[in-house]
């Protein structure tokens, strides 16, 4: 196990002209630790990665591998292991022999190669498939086969560019539960890139959550959903309100803002919020905390139902309140409520959160 450090690194490519790719990207993977990098597309994820593997060296910034600087150091000379999205399994070669290639390369002798290459097996669950050819794998073993060829060389870090990408939706969950669970039992420090707010924050340790070329907050996947640093993060991890409120008051701790209708409710904050009585906060209420109350009950905020979309587990709702679309997803829903009809909403202090734009 080794602990990964970016330490101001920023990638620029000749053809994009002055914009960054990457932009000032400081970042410590703990050893052992599931790090992901997560965004949407065009955000850098996959080019921080590949700064770390070795495919592109950064324009500044260093890459540290525990105390070693492999800033400008070859991928070959890193130690890594790296799971691409499309597997680039070689198909003219068997499940074992497309295992065997990184040792072959380092030159491990058969008998060990035979060993390292039947445990890599048994780790991802294909023991018994090392003769076959890949053609006759399912897209989710052939997934199976690249994680194996990864750490058959036991590499200090394994890298995974979106593996799962390519899979159906129910094979993409089950893969994850593998995936994580091989990580852990191998105690390899992994580097995982997605824009699957859901793979993130069902598999990962911490997450960096990235925007144009920007880390826009790290934390564990409990402290990026309930305490999303800005509008973006909130809006881009599952899904979130985030009004627009006048500020009432404010301390260090807390930012008492006006909800329509003239309720004042007092809402947690980060310490450097630098808000004052008569600024606007943007504060953040997942759709899940909001209650579906009468429209006529004290305290709470009167809508219309402009959207209702029955999912299973939830009923989805849009409700325009003052001009303000605000997404609701109720467990229980009146019998016979449907668009056009009124509704209360209960916004719940507790579970509101102010961020940054």
């Amino acid at each position: 196990m080794i602990d990964v450090t970016l330490e101001s690194v920023s990638k620029r490519f000749p053809r994009a002209g002055d914009t960054a790719a990457v932009d000032d990207v400081d970042l410590r993977i703990g050893a052992g630790e599931f790090f992901t990098l997560l965004g949407p597309s065009g955000c850098g994820k996959t080019t921080t990665l590949r700064m770390v593997a070795g495919f592109y060296f950064p324009s500044s910034g260093r890459i540290r591998f525990g105390a070693e600087d492999v800033t400008n150091r070859p991928p070959n000379k890193r130690d890594t292991g790296m799971v691409f999205q499309n597997y680039a399994l070689f198909p003219h070669l068997s499940v074992a022999q497309n295992v065997a290639y990184g040792l072959k390369i380092r030159k491990v002798g058969r008998a060990e190669s035979t060993r390292r290459i039947e445990e890599a097996l048994g780790q991802v669950h294909l023991a018994g498939y090392g003769d076959r050819r890949i053609d006759q794998l399912s897209g989710g073993q052939q997934q199976r086969v690249a994680l194996a060829r990864a750490l058959v060389i036991r590499p200090r870090t394994l890298l995974l560019d979106e593996p799962l990408s390519n899979l159906d939706a129910k094979l993409r969950e089950e893969t994850r539960v593998e995936i994580r669970r091989i990580q852990k039992d191998s105690g390899t420090t992994a580097l995982y890139v997605t824009h699957d707010q859901a793979e993130a924050m069902a598999m990962s340790d911490r997450i960096a959550v990235m925007e144009s070329g920007r880390v826009r907050q790290v934390g564990t996947p409990q402290e990026i959903y309930h305490r999303p640093a800005t509008a973006f993060v909130a809006r881009f991890i599952g899904r979130s309100n985030v009004l627009d409120l006048p500020v009432v008051a404010a301390d260090a701790e807390r930012v008492t803002v006006a909800l329509p209708g003239g309720w004042e409710v007092p809402v947690a904050a980060p310490a450097d919020h630098g808000l004052a009585a008569g600024a606007t906060a943007l504060v953040s209420v997942r759709p899940e905390h909001i209650a579906l109350t009468s429209a006529t009950a004290e305290g709470a905020l009167t809508g219309r139902v402009t959207e209702l979309e029955f999912t299973g587990m939830a009923t989805n709702l849009l409700v325009d309140v003052a001009g303000e679309p605000v997404q609701v997803a109720a467990i229980d829903v009146p019998a016979g409520l449907g668009v056009g009809d009124q509704v209360g909403l209960r916004l719940p202090p507790e579970r509101m959160w102010v961020v940054g734009a």
